[in-house]
């Protein structure tokens, strides 16, 4: 397939300074790497670098859960409180451990909090979150929640008597062979460790090590791109790694990948799916996607097995190089993949009045006006976004399908879409994958 060649090409004409590689396919692992991990150091990228692989870690952190479930400590449909009696929310919710491996809990979750470095720093975290408002009802509706994967970390933790991190090495990394994996800072230098680019000028991301708080929906844990694919041929297999060793029993493997909610809006760079924590595509394929500061992450596992791919890179434009390489390695190894959506030729004109506000969640609001026919959108950034580069838009939206709205304009390589949730006429959120309450 040529797998360096194409990697070259494609990190070079999105200004990607370090990436790796690794695909499953034939019965066959292929790798490749190119750039540098960190470009003040000039350290050559390796396919066994690893990078922060962000939020494919969820799936990892529910696997933990599903473990749990299989040795009857835990109930998927019992309240979070049966396990962590000190969670609680400033309003009355009812909220199951399944709501939080669906992310339909309905409390904030964009809250990053640092608690410490320390060993508590989960129960520091569980009860900072007594302060999360409300996005919607427990059960209700699809929001992505980075806070529900640090409580369902708290509960692995509190039911595993130990750390998180612990459990992930236990449960999860010496039964699957990973070698090359890190979930901490000083776990992290002892292997080529990428670092993040962002800006214009993609300059080092001064901030390596993310807050220990957040470890188990995404903030620390680095891979190299090889162990998320083993990850994924162990659920390929129904539960067993490499070596025949049994990690999740096959009925908790097909009840990660049964839909257990819709995604509102246009399918696309998310699924239209979710599951016990994996994303849930409709063209023959599942996995989850990751970024921290600078760094991404692409993890995709084909329905049959046959084929699985993950790529991490440290910057630049991650979404031309989606559209040039990993698109089109997908359709080559059999799958469907469709492309990114774009606006339509001839918009049809619609009415805005439902849709224009403001929506605002803890870590960002959006203004949405109307314009000529379509929506005109403005981003502005919480002062922790715009800490880790974020910065405010404004951008005209036009009609793709029902109530969502695309971006004329494309950045860096894709088109945003909105979808508003209409009820009543009215619309009452604003939904990018994240619901965004009307205020």
């Amino acid at each position: 397939m040529d797998l360096q060649k194409r990697l070259d090409e494609a990190a070079a004409a999105h200004d990607v300074p370090g990436a790796a590689i690794a695909v499953w396919t034939g019965g066959r692992l292929h790798e490749a790497a190119t750039g540098v991990v960190n470009r003040d150091t000039g350290v050559e990228t390796t396919p066994d670098s690893v990078f922060q692989v962000g939020s494919t870690t969820k799936v990892w952190t529910a696997a933990l859960i599903m473990q749990l479930a299989e040795e009857g400590l835990l109930d998927l449909d019992e309240e979070v409180g049966a396990y962590l009696p000190e969670f609680a929310l400033s309003y009355d919710a009812v909220i199951s451990v399944r709501q939080l491996l669906t992310h339909t809990g309905g409390f904030d979750g964009d809250l990053f909090e640092d608690t410490g470095r320390g060993d508590d720093s989960l129960d520091r975290f569980v009860a900072y979150l007594h302060g999360a408002g409300k996005v919607h009802e427990p059960g209700e509706l699809f929001s992505y929640c980075n806070a529900g994967y640090c409580v369902l970390g708290a509960i692995v933790a509190r039911l595993r008597g130990t750390t998180w991190e612990q459990a992930m090495r236990e449960h999860l990394l010496t039964p699957l062979g990973a070698t090359h994996a890190a979930l901490l800072a000083e776990e992290a230098v002892l292997f080529r460790a990428a670092a993040g680019h962002i800006g214009p000028g993609n300059d080092v991301f001064a901030q390596w090590q993310m807050p220990r708080s957040n470890a188990p929906a995404g903030a620390t844990l680095c891979l190299a791109p090889r162990e998320l694919v083993r990850f994924g041929r162990m659920f390929a297999a129904g539960g067993l790694a490499e070596d025949g060793t049994r990690v999740l029993s096959a009925e908790s493997v097909a009840a990660m990948r049964t839909p257990q909610t819709e995604v509102p809006g246009v399918p696309g760079l998310m699924a239209a799916n979710w599951g016990l924590g994996f994303e849930l595509f409709t063209w023959g394929a599942y996995g989850h996607d990751g970024g921290t500061p600078g760094q991404s992450t692409f993890w995709r596992v084909a329905d049959d097995g046959s084929y699985a791919i993950a790529m991490s890179v440290n910057g630049g434009n991650f979404f031309g190089v989606m559209n040039d390489l990993l698109l089109p390695l997908l359709r080559e190894g059999g799958l469907a993949a469709p492309d990114l959506p774009a606006p339509p030729e001839q918009p049809r004109a619609v009415d805005p009045a439902p849709y224009a506000g403001r929506y605002e969640g803890p870590q960002l609001a959006y203004e949405v006006s109307p314009a000529g026919g379509g929506v005109e959108v403005t981003l502005i950034p919480g002062a922790f976004m715009a800490s880790m580069g974020q910065q405010g838009t404004t951008a005209r939206y036009v009609h793709l399908a029902e109530d969502t709205f695309i971006a004329e304009q494309p950045e860096e390589g894709r088109h945003d879409t909105v979808t508003f949730v209409v009820r009543d006429g009215v619309a009452t959120h604003l939904h990018n994958g994240r619901a965004v309450p009307r205020v």
